[in-house]
């Protein structure tokens, strides 16, 4: 009789234990802002577990990921997902089912992806796992994972379980259609900034780190009014970086005038700049502006500015430093508010000691310099750039091509493109005119990309090149951080002055324009 009165006390104190908890967990719950940790914390001091952890079910994403948890702080669960079905907690949340595993370490069901210790002072642990459920949908689930000394009876632990999980769904619910809406937001955002970079770069094609770099040089530059010096081979297209300066700055509405400086005899180019007065010179029958005074209020863009002739260099000077310029047989200054935006393939600083550019006006441009990396030194970006092309053509030429071949884009992947952008785009416009079946082919590529010898591949195997590629790449990068010293780049990469020169001479890398220009990738 004794006996059975102190089993009744202890179940009584158990009783007032759980609604104790009840309550507390009920309060906590009812906060504006629940701590779900808490909660946590709370039952787990009531059933002694180990660990415990709360999953929810993405409805969205199909996959099922970690919510909260107690006993494993020293874990990342942040990358822990399961999917429907899989393991203890991925069936429990697919069927609806309960689950409890009296012994883990005998469980073929329980994949373990967190790490648990199959067994704890050398005792057996079991797992119990339970869905929660709002409105008979589930949700997610709620597990704990403990040591059970002596005879297991899960009965109490299960029927807590079962009440707690009733009180926690609601909250948990909140949190998984936070969760999606986030995931909603995020989506909208990318799309957002997808739409956004097409529309500022429009018509730069490409996703490579090195692209990246010149898409922030432009974003940082476009709503300034500095003079911008672009630099790269010809072909990799300048023209379309200083479109997207201008049309992404406060000018974008004014005019923006383009003169191909190389285009210009030399006799022609200062009237053609300046413009000039009436019977400045025989022929001149009428006053006509010119190209800055044209551009009056928006942009100029002086393409291949190296190939300017001294003597109209000279005139560029005064344009730059005091925005004033004087027609041929005038004698007037005229202000011109103009934003200069230079494009060049020239090695100025080799023209420099050459006495054929002037050092002066170097200094003058060289305000804001971007180099447009050189095909070859983007190669990810060709299957891009690829589709781009095909997109374009098929509308220009009324073409239908579906697609290029593996084989084809691996024939250029490994072309050396010495015309850049523009030779590939000359390219995919002659493939997808002799396409005759809607796809691209490697034998409908021009000869000199198929042929091994034009394109170096006969004697330089595609591991060699993807090697010395990568061996640049990394002299590039560490003469950017030491900003072109090159005994401090050869210490860092722990080789010789000797081997740092005759990579720089194997490679023709310039050190110099790493000390000129700060922190971007100027190699030629």
């Amino acid at each position: 009789m004794g006996k059975l009165c102190v089993n009744q006390l202890k179940e009584e104190c158990e009783v007032k234990k759980d609604l104790n908890l009840l309550l507390r967990i009920s309060d906590e719950l009812s906060k504006i802002e629940m701590n779900l940790d808490e909660v946590i914390k709370l039952l787990q001091e009531q059933l002694k577990a180990d660990t415990i952890m709360i999953s929810v079910l993405n409805r969205k994403k199909e996959i099922i990921y970690v919510e909260g948890s107690y006993g494993m702080e020293n874990k990342d669960l942040s990358n822990i997902t399961y999917k429907p079905g899989e393991g203890v907690i991925g069936n429990v949340i697919q069927t609806g089912n309960m689950v409890v595993v009296p012994c883990i370490s005998e469980c073929k069901g329980f994949i373990n992806k967190i790490g648990l210790p199959y067994k704890i002072n050398n005792l057996d642990v079991s797992f119990l796992c339970i869905p929660l459920k709002e409105k008979e949908e589930i949700i997610g689930a709620l597990s704990i994972h403990k040591v059970y000394h002596g005879q297991p009876n899960f009965n109490d632990n299960i029927q807590l379980l079962t009440i707690v999980g009733s009180m926690l769904a609601r909250a948990v619910r909140r949190r998984q259609k936070n969760h999606e809406a986030l995931d909603e937001l995020r989506k909208e955002n990318s799309l957002l900034k997808q739409a956004i970079t097409e529309r500022i770069f429009k018509g730069i094609v490409g996703n490579s780190s090195k692209l990246n770099e010149v898409f922030s040089l432009i974003q940082s530059v476009a709503p300034t009014q500095t003079t911008v010096l672009i630099r790269g081979e010809s072909g990799v297209g300048k023209e379309l970086i200083a479109d997207a300066i201008h049309y992404n700055s406060k000018r974008s509405k004014k005019p923006f005038i383009k003169v191909n400086c190389a285009a210009l005899p030399d006799n022609l180019i200062e009237s053609e700049l300046f413009g000039y007065e009436k019977g400045a010179f025989t022929g001149a029958n009428t006053q006509r502006i010119g190209r800055f005074e044209a551009a009056d209020g928006g942009t100029i863009f002086l393409d291949e500015f190296g190939d300017i002739p001294m003597s109209t260099q000279v005139k560029l000077l005064r344009v730059l430093q005091e925005r004033q310029i004087e027609r041929i047989g005038g004698n007037k200054s005229i202000k011109v508010d103009v934003r200069i935006i230079c494009a060049t393939n020239k090695d100025l600083e080799k023209m420099i000691t050459e006495n054929t550019f002037r050092e002066d006006l170097y200094y003058r441009i060289n305000v804001f310099p971007i180099y447009t990396p050189p095909l070859r030194d983007r190669l990810h970006d060709i299957p891009t750039l690829v589709n781009y092309f095909i997109d374009k053509f098929n509308k220009q030429n009324s073409r239908h091509v579906k697609r290029i071949t593996a084989s084809a884009i691996d024939s250029l992947m490994v072309y050396h493109w010495p015309g850049n952008i523009r030779e590939l785009e000359n390219c995919i416009e002659r493939c997808c005119i002799l396409a005759t079946d809607d796809v691209i082919h490697s034998y409908n590529l021009p000869p000199t990309i198929q042929n091994a010898l034009s394109s170096k591949t006969e004697h330089q195997g595609t591991l060699e090149i993807i090697l010395e590629k990568l061996e640049k790449q990394i002299i590039h990068d560490t003469l950017i951080s030491t900003k072109g010293n090159l005994t401090k780049a050869a210490t860092v990469l722990g080789i010789t002055e000797r081997m740092m020169g005759l990579r720089i001479k194997k490679y023709e890398i310039d050190p110099k324009r790493f000390k000129t220009s700060g922190n971007q990738n100027t190699d030629n």
